[in-house]
């Protein structure tokens, strides 16, 4: 009896979109393999949202091989939600209030996996964790993907001769957990934060009796994010209270973007399963509390030899011509760029003077009271840019775009950033944005960013911020119930 030849498999969402490129097929392979021989039960499949939130869905891992390939699906509407998870859109009017029929009626997109970015996670028992990228059902790439936006960024460094090389120091609170607010009552939304105490009461910096008396949690959190394979280069423990600081090695194009999204989940996950609650919220309401910062390290690379386009070779400059043009840049669009370094409304009240973060839009050698610390010598191939206007809040993805974008303008105009400031808080120069009301009304007017990030994710990223602050003006805050309630 003859049998019938068996039509061939259908090609895979991947494959008949040509998603992947050989680099990524070989790290499928090797995921796969990593599943089958570790005992892998479980895959955590995540996209970073608008806010740099990692959102997804957990797939068990006999499927996870498929699912790599055909994608899982989420819903369109994680795209329309503030930090409150509230959604700010219309999703069920035409276009689903973004003008777009792909987002309409809370549609599904799917996400693919980009298995460079697959590890094992050290803290969850048997269980594996995969970054993706988000496209809708046409194989299209989903507009308001933020990963996608800085690799748009990359491309038009990538056409310009260069890559984009940073390491990253980030400040975060650690906190004993005391009440993690739990009971009915407490679910509320958003809900009330939990009650914590302090590891450290801080005030002695980098004092090695502090740093032992927190060694036993920050063990913890080392070890396993070394495992992870990042970079991690220091732990040290900050000025203030119950604060801590993290620094990791220069990475090129995605990688320290991606590290910067594992590292905070990871973080927040290993400290709540040891009793303790990490935030990398800016300045914390609690008697005594710090801001934290994220300090971005940069510098420009040649795409053909490596070589740091940043190091001045003329005596007595502090960078290359191409490095002061990129500085002036940072420079001319730091009112607008705060929108996406400092996307909270928290992060404004660290911007004050003579309190190691910058308050206006200064740049100077080895300075830590300026917005952007110019390190290096003549020569030295390890000169980079400093910024120091982040919040440890921030979506790395479009932190680091705004980078470039603001820089490679500042290349192409050949812009001059003028002297630098030696005494940052008492210059001249246009001072950060007091608010996040302010910052977005200098990023609305940005022709800049408009151009380099595209005009629907503008108004996109826009409209979404602008409704975390109309949610904040509609509540009646502590601040006026003591100002107001015995005096009228």
């Amino acid at each position: 009896m003859t049998s019938r030849p068996q039509p061939p498999a259908p090609e895979s969402f991947v494959a008949r979109h040509a998603l992947w490129t050989a680099e990524q097929a070989d790290a499928a392979a090797r995921a796969e393999a990593a599943i089958r021989e570790q005992g892998i039960e479980v895959v955590r499949f995540s996209f970073a949202d608008q806010h740099g939130i990692l959102r997804g869905k957990t797939i068990v891992a006999a499927d996870a091989a498929r699912t790599m390939r055909e994608g899982c699906s989420v819903t369109t509407t994680l795209l329309a939600k503030d930090t409150a998870h509230r959604t700010v859109f219309p999703v069920f009017t035409p276009g689903g209030g973004f003008g777009m029929a792909e987002m309409q009626g809370g549609s599904d997109m799917q996400m693919i996996a980009d298995p460079t970015t697959f590890r094992v996670l050290p803290w969850a028992r048997s269980s594996a964790w995969v970054l993706c990228d988000i496209y809708f059902p046409n194989g299209k790439p989903v507009a308001f993907s933020t990963r996608q936006i800085y690799r748009n960024a990359l491309e038009r460094l990538a056409q310009a001769g260069f890559e984009f090389m940073a390491g990253l120091e980030v400040e975060f609170h650690l906190y004993k957990l005391e009440d993690a607010r739990l009971a009915p009552a407490d679910a509320a939304w958003p809900p009330p934060p939990p009650r914590v105490s302090l590891i450290s009461q801080g005030f002695q910096l980098l004092t090695e009796t502090r740093y032992d008396l927190v060694d036993p949690v920050l063990e913890e959190i080392r070890r396993d994010v070394a495992a992870l394979g990042l970079p991690l280069r220091s732990v040290e423990l900050e000025l203030g209270p119950s604060q801590c600081e993290f620094t990791f090695a220069p990475q090129i194009g995605l990688a320290p973007a991606d590290a910067m999204m594992l590292f905070r989940s990871a973080v927040k996950q290993i400290a709540r399963r040891n009793g303790y609650h990490a935030t990398f919220m800016c300045r914390p309401n609690l008697p005594n509390a710090f801001s934290s910062g994220w300090h971005l390290h940069q510098s420009l690379l040649d795409r053909r030899s490596g070589k740091n386009m940043f190091v001045a070779t003329e005596k007595d400059a502090p960078l290359s011509a191409l490095g002061s043009a990129f500085l002036a840049g940072l420079l001319a669009h730091a009112r607008a760029a705060a929108a996406f370094t400092t996307p909270t409304l928290n992060g404004y009240k660290r911007y004050q003077p003579y309190a190691l973060a910058p308050d206006r839009a200064t740049w100077g050698r080895d300075n830590r009271g300026v917005m952007l610390r110019v390190i290096g010598q003549p020569g030295d191939s390890a000169t980079h840019l400093e910024n120091r206007v982040g919040e440890p809040a921030a979506n790395p993805y479009l932190y680091m775009a705004s980078q470039i974008v603001a820089g490679l303008d500042g290349v192409a105009r050949k812009l001059d950033p003028g002297p630098g400031a030696d005494t940052p808080y008492e210059t001249d120069a246009p001072l950060l944005p007091k608010s996040l009301a302010e910052a977005l009304a200098a990023l609305r007017e940005s022709v800049c960013f408009r151009d380099g990030f595209g005009a629907n994710f503008l108004d996109y990223f826009l409209r979404i911020k602008q409704g975390e602050i109309d949610r904040f003006q509609a509540e009646v805050t502590d601040w006026e119930q003591r100002e107001y309630f015995e005096v009228f």
